[in-house]
């Protein structure tokens, strides 16, 4: 190989190398030596793009694959990471099986896709290390299919990183799963083997980008991580920065514009929403609800509900008009039940405080972008937030201010990407350079296996 093609860092070490031997008869210079080297190997790791493998068990070009959230990692990932090349998500050698899962209707497909994934684990895997094999890679980044991950053997230093809002067994005991419920019961009974495949598989990780300090923590106690590996780092919102929000003063005797996001109306709370509405205008306010993304059915629509049943966030006009209604609107009343919630950090792009349920990892945070109530909460409980802040239209604007200033801190794909690679060029700096060029293997669950003895 020639020295063109080796990483800076690598032609860098090998000249160190043969420094260290030229002068390794004078005692004197070896601290400098230490020194010069460590400061110029850290300056090349840092000026070296990284070079990312994506890998994710849906195609990222489909903009509704995870609600958008598939696209939107891949997106940032070439704004403010490095240089990136997505893996094919087909099952290679299972292909034919697959096809034939997506035949069936949807929601039999959806919920056997990933398990089916799972089990031919190994057939699948043999081509994605074939993929691996060809390119030149520091890092694989695997979005939300934990199971494209497993049995998967990787060229020996390669970083392996993770990113997802709910793992399988976590989701299936939090209060967002029980309030979906299971429609394959019978799936239970494969429960303990996913688990096991889940805890292989994230152990095995070299960093892990939780959205959620709720999944973060669940996620170290249920799979026995390093904390030191299992990293909190918010996402975005799927929207563009609309910069510094428009004054919407919320007054007495004025309306009281209320927000809800989402397709499904009864996931996203609609119904307790609209008890808040009415609740609102009992007292004597002129409240309005404006819901984007599904239609409420007839018995909680009337004159003071705008329905706008679908918003494709890729036509301009339709974008423009989701905008202008997170922008005008008081607050976003939206009591769901979800891991994350991409409508929270678009709401706080506007400076709309956000009224939810403190249920999975919503990004919310009580008196900096909104409220999370207590699960349980009824109307009342929305209702009094909203009227204390009536009463006190200065705190109302600070609030505003303070989402504003969450989104910019936190929830903004920027500030995402710029931990992610932080993260990543240091784990890039503590791969030890390679004595040849023949590549080497390791199992994805390696680093699983050797703690599991450990233990014992």
């Amino acid at each position: 190989m020639r020295a063109k093609d080796l990483p800076a860092r690598q032609v860098w070490l090998s000249f160190y190398a043969s420094t260290w031997h030229e002068y390794n008869n004078f005692g004197a210079l070896r601290p400098y030596l230490i020194r010069v080297g460590m400061a110029m190997t850290a300056s090349f790791d840092a000026a070296s793009p990284l070079r990312i493998a994506y890998l994710c068990d849906e195609d990222p070009r489909d903009r509704h694959s995870y609600s958008g959230g598939n696209a939107r990692i891949l997106a940032a990932l070439r704004a403010h990471v490095g240089a990136v090349t997505v893996l094919d998500h087909r099952w290679h050698g299972a292909e034919p099986a697959r096809r034939l899962i997506e035949a069936a209707p949807p929601a039999i497909a959806m919920r056997t896709r990933w398990r089916a994934q799972l089990a031919l684990a190994p057939m699948i895997a043999r081509g994605v290390a074939r993929e691996l094999a060809a390119g030149k890679h520091d890092v694989l980044f695997c979005a939300y299919g934990f199971h494209a991950l497993h049995a998967l053997r990787l060229p020996r230093g390669m970083i392996c990183a993770y990113t997802s809002d709910a793992t399988p067994s976590i989701y299936r005991r939090s209060r967002v799963g029980a309030a979906y419920g299971s429609y394959l019961s019978a799936s239970r009974l494969l429960d303990p083997l996913i688990e096991r495949a889940e805890r292989r598989v994230f152990q095995g990780c070299d960093a892990l980008f939780w959205p959620s300090k709720w999944l973060r923590d669940a996620a170290i106690r249920r799979y026995g991580l390093d904390p030191a590996r299992a990293h909190l780092v918010p996402w975005g919102a799927g929207i563009g920065d609309p910069g510094p929000p428009a004054d919407v003063p919320l007054v007495r005797g004025g309306d009281i514009r209320l927000l809800l996001l989402g397709r499904d109306w009864e996931g996203k709370g609609g119904p307790l929403a609209v008890a808040v509405l009415s609740g609102l205008r009992a007292a004597g306010h002129d409240a309005r609800l404006t819901v984007i993304g599904c239609t409420p059915p007839e018995a909680d629509r009337g004159p003071h509900v705008t329905v706008c049943p679908h918003l494709d966030k890729s036509i301009p006009a339709e974008c423009a008009q989701l905008c202008e209604a997170l922008a005008r609107a008081h607050f976003m009343v939206m009591p769901s039940f979800e891991s994350f919630g991409f409508a929270f950090c678009e709401a706080s792009a506007y400076g709309l405080p956000s009224l939810c349920l403190d249920v999975g990892g919503v990004p919310v945070r009580d008196g900096v972008n909104g409220y999370a109530l207590p699960p349980g909460s009824g109307a009342d409980d929305f209702m009094g937030i909203i009227v204390d802040y009536i009463g006190d239209p200065a705190r109302y604007r600070a609030l505003r201010a303070s989402a504003r200033s969450e989104y910019e801190t936190r929830l903004n794909w920027r500030v995402w990407g710029e931990a992610v690679r932080a993260r990543l060029l240091a784990l890039r700096a503590q791969q030890p350079v390679p004595q040849s060029t023949t590549r080497t293997v390791r199992s994805i669950t390696e680093r699983s296996v050797m703690s599991d003895r450990s233990r014992k």
